[in-house]
């Protein structure tokens, strides 16, 4: 095992060794690390008994460095400097302030709210670079926690004290039939009047599939459900052709087929997500998440 190294002996005062070294002056030394003469006088007298010998010597009023001064001044230089670098591998390696960041989205929120906070990113920060992961909501908040993106773009999630939410824009759940079918010419849909309706939904995990539940148990009947998937575009698709109705969120009504209506549900069914940008809160210092979070809160009026 290697010998302990004092407590004497820290980064702090391998800096102030090494300032001193360069200017060969107390004064100077104080005024390039911004400190007193005191203390660049007190951080080398504890680095000698840190190292248990004579590192300066006495000429007058003037410090003149020893051969052990050399030694431990070169010695601290590559200290500092892997030191340094280990830091940085070591934030990269967490998404701290790295060249790339990686942002998790429900699929539904590639038509318009990915493009416009990504192009927002890149006048910001251009060098920064983007990675897009698709998930469900369930998914994305695992990824987050595993620290396999850096943030995401999903439905705030309720009572997660280890996730800082920026809200974005809410989106009401609308009632998505074929064209032409017994609910075309209706106002609100009536769930509760839908129990021999066929369905098909997305699988579980997905937010839309949340409240697709819960707007079934408010209307008292467990839905008759054909098929399910793993994003929205199939589900739509699906609807589009005759394989039955569901829930869809109003953002894609700008790319819903042209053979599908969204249809208002009855107040009393009604569910409404909330979009945010969420990411850990114990990176809520990051520059990149920093950046992102600024484009955010610049872009809720465009979402909205």
């Amino acid at each position: 095992m290697h010998n302990r190294i004092s407590e004497e002996i820290t980064f702090r005062k391998l800096e102030v060794l090494l300032a001193y070294m360069e200017t060969g002056n107390l004064t100077r030394a104080a005024e390039l690390l911004d400190v007193s003469t005191v203390s660049v006088h007190r951080a080398l007298h504890s680095l000698e008994e840190g190292v248990r010998c004579t590192l300066f010597r006495h000429e007058g009023r003037n410090l003149l460095p020893t051969d052990a001064a050399q030694v431990l001044a070169e010695v601290a230089r590559d200290v500092l400097r892997l030191m340094a670098d280990g830091i940085t591998s070591t934030r990269q390696a967490g998404g701290y302030a790295a060249d790339s960041i990686r942002i998790g989205s429900l699929y539904s929120l590639t038509i318009k709210t990915v493009p416009t906070l990504i192009m927002g990113i890149k006048l910001r920060k251009p060098e920064l670079q983007t990675e897009l992961i698709l998930g469900s909501n369930a998914d994305l908040l695992q990824k987050l926690r595993q620290g396999l993106v850096d943030a995401t773009l999903m439905t705030v999630p309720e009572g997660e004290a280890d996730i800082e939410s920026i809200p974005l824009f809410d989106d009401d759940i609308y009632f998505a039939a074929p064209v032409g079918s017994r609910y075309a010419n209706l106002d609100f849909v009536d769930l509760s009047a839908c129990a021999d309706e066929r369905f098909v939904s997305l699988s579980e995990g997905f937010a839309t599939y949340s409240g697709f539940i819960e707007a079934f148990r408010i209307a008292g009947f467990t839905p008759n459900i054909a098929m399910k998937v793993g994003d929205i575009f199939s589900l739509m698709n699906l609807v589009s052709g005759g394989i039955g109705c569901t829930l869809l969120p109003g953002r894609v009504r700008d790319v819903i087929p042209n053979k599908v209506q969204l249809i208002p549900l009855q107040p009393k069914f009604l569910m409404r997500q909330h979009i945010g940008l969420n990411f850990l809160r114990t990176r809520e210092r990051d520059p990149n998440l920093l950046a992102l979070a600024s484009v955010c809160r610049l872009s809720r009026q465009a979402l909205a």
